[in-house]
């Protein structure tokens, strides 16, 4: 792997201070708010669609800018970070491999991540490149400014339809990142286990991967750090086909409606 490309929401950045001031905005429960962003997710729905039931009709892109004339704008700091962020970042960089952020978020989100001065070659968003996610140009954006090829670059995220589906139709290597509502949720749903190359639960484990995929896309079985694809689901090379079967049978596998644009 030459190149990691990071999301941003829910993979770098926890979004619960987001939501939080969305509710006082609203003068709701933050507890309201939560519920109803959960009931989207599990609903394969956006999950500012909690914002319109609460108001309906309620224009969010006008509401933002409501928000940042009274002040009370995007914050972003250190406490917004996952705690495996820069050591995962850092032991990239150390071992040679290009960083680069790029995921949904507003021009002054992009100021913002970057005056964390993070361990990345690059930090952009959406709203700088002037196209979102799951837009194919999105993701056409993301190899150009990886530097290598498709094969050899992976983009790591949490939602299935915005991260995971679209990176795998442009040519990327994908890792499925389960974390926040979204990556938890629709972790073990089968599109999800199709799709993604990899299935991760912390950033941590990116280094593993890195020597997991030669350039032309073929797994390596040893790889550099004990990280492996997703195993062949056909695969009949199993010791104890009872154990699996029980293994199967306890997995927790979400159905719904999941928005996906393979």
């Amino acid at each position: 792997m030459e190149t990691i490309v990071l999301d941003i929401g829910e993979t770098l950045v926890r979004d619960d201070r987001h939501w939080a001031s969305w509710a006082d905005w609203l003068g709701v429960p933050p507890h309201t708010l939560g519920a109803l962003v959960g009931a989207a997710v599990a609903q394969g729905r956006e999950a500012t669609d909690a914002l319109r039931i609460l108001r309906p009709g309620m224009d969010v892109e006008e509401a933002c800018r409501a928000r940042a004339a009274a002040g009370r704008g995007e914050h972003l700091d250190e406490s917004d970070l996952y705690q495996d962020v820069r050591p995962a970042l850092g032991e990239l960089r150390a071992a040679g491999v290009r960083v680069v952020v790029a995921g949904d978020g507003t021009v002054r989100a992009g100021e913002l991540l970057r005056a964390l001065d993070l361990p990345a070659d690059l930090v952009v968003t959406s709203d700088e490149w002037g196209v979102r996610k799951p837009d194919p140009e999105f993701f056409a954006r993301v190899a150009e400014a990886s530097g290598a090829a498709p094969e050899a670059t992976l983009y790591v995220g949490d939602h299935p339809a915005d991260d995971l589906f679209p990176a795998a139709a442009a040519g990327l290597r994908t890792a499925h990142l389960r974390r926040g509502p979204y990556g938890h949720w629709w972790a073990d749903h089968p599109d999800v286990v199709e799709t993604a190359d990899f299935r991760i639960d912390a950033l941590t484990e990116l280094a593993g991967l890195v020597g997991s995929v030669g350039a032309a896309g073929s797994a390596d079985p040893v790889g550099s750090g004990g990280v492996s694809p997703d195993p062949d689901p056909d695969s009949d090379s199993v010791a104890d086909p009872a154990s699996a079967s029980a293994s199967v049978e306890a997995k927790v596998v979400r159905r719904g409606t999941l928005r996906s644009v393979r």
